[in-house]
């Protein structure tokens, strides 16, 4: 099970960068899409909330996933 931990924890820590990545990717692209004027600026900032909320969720990931792979999960409380 702790070797089930740490794979996951390794998985998180790439999860967590990888996800910020395609966002912003996503946010340039559709940013891009939108008619000039209001709905250009109504979508850039749709996603610059979109964004701002996700990356403390993404580096939140990522913490995760360096204590999973140090085994701090190694030894839970058993009640």
């Amino acid at each position: 099970m702790n070797g089930l931990k740490k794979a996951l924890g390794l998985l998180w820590i790439i999860l967590g960068p990888a996800s910020i990545i395609f966002m912003f990717m996503q946010a340039v692209d559709k940013i891009g899409l939108a008619p000039d004027g209001v709905a250009k600026t109504n979508t850039a900032l749709q996603w610059g909330i979109i964004l701002f909320i996700f990356i403390p969720i993404s580096a939140g990931l990522v913490i995760f996933g360096w204590y999973a792979l140090k085994g701090e999960y190694d030894k839970l409380p058993e009640d």
